[in-house]
């Protein structure tokens, strides 16, 4: 039997949600009435509670502001067909969770705390849930350094945060995108395969430059020869190779992505090949070239199935097949859809209901 959280719960005396325009989201602009907050301390997590959205009051000493302790995870709630609300596969969430935590050398958090705080949340703030296709409720907890130390160390003491947010698609278009040979996002030995803030602050300058150059995304290479494919700079990536699911296998340079697990699951459950290995970009290129990848598409918890349609390399550009009119990335975001909002038989069990 799980032990049920002890939540102190504080509501909101004034709900923003009438006043909320659920035609205009966008991704992580608008947050729902609560967010769940508790404290490690002592060699333990306390304080649970779950308190009006706002401001918290932080020491400007703390040791995340100077030495950057901090990492995050990225999840969704849906509303099912028959009202139910449902958290796709939590715990895999939590596992991951933890393995940042390892790396960061920051305590871990009991799975069954991580799951429990977020579906208390979502529970109290279940009406922001949206109901229209392709709006879901985005979860974003976290946990970041509290000693008011200036010290090289890590800190003894830390803050565990979940915020959700309504939110409608993170890409609106089929993506042009350049593989990177100049910047790294990630080293051999680092912490690449952690969802730290550092790796993404890293990330910014290298994708604005590309931005500029007309690109929507990168598609980051490993930092020693910039040879070898790893991700795109908001998902893990795929291709479909002659028949074939490819993608970069994971290693200490590349995320281990929930949705990423999920899709290739479909793909051997539907008997499709899968291959999880080394991808170089000469053969990304020239198989583009040829004709033999007819999909490249990127996979995460955001962007759940983001197709690509060009891919530039050293300057010159790629053109894939049209991606309405692919067979697979189509077919597994359909799927994933109809198994998020309860139209079809959870076979996998990846729903947790709240």
């Amino acid at each position: 039997m799980i032990d049920t959280l002890d939540i102190r719960i504080t509501r909101t005396s004034a709900s923003r949600l009438a006043n909320t325009d659920f035609n205009n989201l966008g991704f992580g602009k608008i947050f729902t009435d609560h967010m769940f907050v508790a404290d490690y301390v002592d060699g333990q997590w306390k304080n649970f509670q779950i308190m009006p959205y706002g401001e918290l009051a932080l020491s400007p000493a703390i040791s995340v502001f100077h030495y950057g302790q901090a990492f995050f995870e990225g999840l969704k709630a849906f509303k099912q067909a028959d009202g139910k609300a449902i958290i796709f596969r939590p715990y895999k969430n939590a596992e991951r969770f933890n393995k940042s935590a390892e790396r960061m050398s920051m305590p871990e958090l009991p799975e069954d705390t991580f799951v429990q705080s977020i579906a208390a949340l979502v529970d109290i703030d279940r009406h922001w849930i949206p109901s229209e296709k392709g709006q879901s409720l985005y979860i974003r907890p976290f946990m970041f350094a509290t000693d008011p130390v200036l010290g090289v160390q890590p800190s003894s003491t830390y803050k565990y945060v979940v915020l959700t947010s309504p939110v409608a698609s993170y890409f609106t278009k089929n993506l042009k995108v350049k593989i990177e040979t100049k910047y790294s996002r990630a080293s051999e030995g680092g912490f690449g395969f952690a969802k730290c803030s550092g790796n993404y602050a890293g990330s910014l300058f290298p994708t604005r430059e590309a931005v500029k150059e007309g690109f929507d995304q990168l598609i980051w290479t490993d930092s020693r020869d910039h040879q070898y494919i790893e991700e795109l700079g908001a998902a893990n990536v795929m291709f479909v190779l002659d028949g074939t699911l490819i993608t970069p296998s994971t290693r200490d340079t590349i995320l281990k992505g929930i949705t990423r697990d999920s899709v290739l699951t479909l793909a051997r459950e539907w008997g499709i090949p899968v291959e999880e290995r080394r991808i170089s970009v000469a053969e990304v290129v020239e198989g583009i070239k040829k004709g033999k990848i007819t999909e490249a598409f990127g996979v995460g918890t955001a962007a759940t199935i983001a197709p690509i349609a060009e891919i530039s390399h050293e300057g010159v550009p790629y053109t894939l097949p049209d991606p309405a009119k692919a067979e697979f990335s189509n077919k597994v975001l359909k799927t994933l859809n109809e198994l998020r909002y309860g139209l079809v038989e959870d076979q996998f069990e990846w729903n947790y209901t709240v």
